[in-house]
């Protein structure tokens, strides 16, 4: 027996979608606009999981150029077939659904198949067939006229796999379990005990948020709902209770015939959710020919028992991060925006340190800004770095940063001035700049940048080579920098950055270390 601790994936980790590969469980989530995309992660156990890479590690992976933080990659699908790994996934900012694939999940995966105009709508999953065929399904408009908003549907068709294009007719299967329904999303189709299941959201992403099945014994014909539909959610829990959201669920079984649906759902702090939509475990038990999510207790456990051996990895996913510089390439759980240009930062420059290289590129702009992050995982946490940077000039700044978008972000920089530099803190919230605190520094050489936050308060200081402490200002509110207030999908990430504002600069920033200490709630 194993002990899985809900969430399994804390943090900005949505939209998770999961499968079997002999004795190795694969998830991949949703990653928007950040870079590299779609984050992959392994277990042996469905409680321990380590990352092993990013699927899109690469610029012609991910076009996402001028995109909104909430843009770029949704709802990504992986499935393993016949020795080869698929995911599947939807850009909303270029090109729409395509798929990648790879012999080793851990990667390279290949550039993009794009399905084009033939695969509308978002949220695609592939199928495979006993027959060796294999099916798209995906959620679409709908067709003879969108009513009201969220008026969609689910439908099928065909996949010729040698030319990664669809063929036949598509054919709409589903529209959703109750009246009126909108955005019937996220949808999977699974083959067991000769029906055809179709698991899918609907009710939007927020507090309605659910998941419901339906089945057939063809996949061209009309769904039959579950008469218990939704089968899962916790909009009936109320706005206060510890999980929210919940939704969104992809099955699988393990070697012996068990069930297991991971779930994306949300832990708020002060009605407030900053850390996003997260990664959460259920069991699940057949009755009647319908799952049951969680049977007799009905809603997501904080720890869930498993009939699995424990399986510990190397690097598996805790609520610490400590990132250092002495490797060949930049760790994998750090993101940047949009695109990682290589020519703007360099590893080997000064050995042990991240050499960031001022760009142009502002975090107040929808643009690829000079940015390496981590995601919040906790709402009580300290994030800090150690960096080195001697400005010289106004528009030259580099700091750490709380970024939930281009509009709404929390940041402690240095920044140069006329005859001494500065240590500012800055409130960024609907686009429009604050100064909530401001100190000249004397001290030369590395600084440490800290902020520590406890439920949705802040304090910002920092510490010198000599370990002399200032305490730049306490008591910042992180409410702004939630979803509730500044909207989109995403969970918030802390970071360092660097920028010249707009105007050249051959300036730089060296980080020693970048670390991310969480107190679990």
């Amino acid at each position: 027996m194993v002990t899985a601790k809900n969430p399994i994936l804390s943090g900005f980790y949505p939209d998770p979608s999961i499968c079997r590969a002999g004795e190795d469980y694969y998830i991949v989530n949703s990653s928007f606009v950040y870079a590299p995309g779609v984050p992959i992660f392994h277990s042996r156990d469905l409680a321990h999981w380590e990352q092993i890479g990013n699927i899109l590690d690469r610029p012609e992976q991910l076009p996402v150029k001028g995109s909104e933080i909430s843009q770029g990659i949704y709802a990504p699908t992986i499935r393993f077939h016949d020795g080869l790994f698929y995911m599947i996934t939807t850009n909303v900012s270029y090109g729409g659904n395509f798929i990648v694939t790879a012999k080793d999940p851990a990667g390279p995966w290949s550039d993009p198949y794009y399905l084009g105009e033939d695969a509308p709508g978002i949220d695609p999953s592939l199928f495979f067939d006993d027959d060796g065929k294999c099916y798209y399904c995906g959620t679409r408009p709908n067709p003879e006229g969108v009513r009201y908003n969220g008026d969609w549907e689910i439908w099928v068709q065909e996949l010729d796999l040698r030319q990664m294009k669809l063929v036949g007719e598509s054919m709409a299967i589903w529209k959703g379990a109750v009246k009126g329904v909108i955005w019937p999303e996220g949808p999977h189709l699974y083959k067991i005990d000769g029906y055809y299941y179709l698991m899918h959201a609907e009710g939007g992403t927020g507090p309605e948020h659910s998941i419901s099945i339906a089945r057939s014994r063809s996949l061209r014909e009309w769904f039959c709902g579950c008469k218990r539909n939704p089968i899962f959610t916790h909009r009936n829990l109320g706005r206060d209770y510890p999980v929210i959201y919940a939704g969104h669920g992809d099955l699988v079984d393990d070697a012996d015939g068990n069930w297991y649906v991971v779930m994306l759902a949300s832990r708020p702090c002060e009605g407030h959710c900053s850390i996003g939509r997260e990664t959460f475990l259920a069991k699940v038990e057949w009755e009647d020919g319908w799952p049951v999510i969680n049977p007799g207790i009905g809603h997501l456990t904080e720890k869930t028992e498993l009939p699995i051996s424990e399986y510990r990895l190397e690097k598996e996913v805790t609520h610490a991060d400590f990132i250092t510089f002495d490797q060949k390439k930049i760790d994998d759980r750090l993101l940047s925006l949009q695109r990682r240009d290589e020519n703007t930062y360099s590893l080997i420059e000064r050995k042990g340190f991240l050499r960031m290289y001022l760009k142009k590129q502002k975090l107040t702009e929808k643009t690829d800004a000079q940015y390496f992050g981590l995601r919040q995982k906790d709402y009580d946490f300290t994030f800090s770095a150690c960096m080195e940077f001697d400005a010289e000039r106004e528009n030259e700044q580099a700091g750490i940063v709380c970024y939930q978008n281009h509009a709404n972000h929390l940041s402690m920089r240095i920044c140069g001035g006329k005859e001494k530099r500065k240590l500012q803190v800055i409130a960024h919230i609907t686009e429009n700049d604050t100064l909530l605190a401001e100190e000249e520094i004397n001290a030369k050489g590395m600084l440490e940048l800290y902020l520590k936050a406890a439920g949705q308060r802040a304090e910002f200081f920092v510490r010198d080579e000599e370990g002399k402490v200032l305490k730049l200002i306490k008591d910042v509110s992180l409410l702004p920098y939630s979803t509730e207030e500044a909207g989109g999908f995403v969970g918030c990430t802390l970071g360092v950055y660097a920028s010249s504002n707009g105007e050249m600069s051959d300036r730089f920033a060296d980080v020693a270390w970048i670390s991310y200490e969480g107190i679990p709630g």
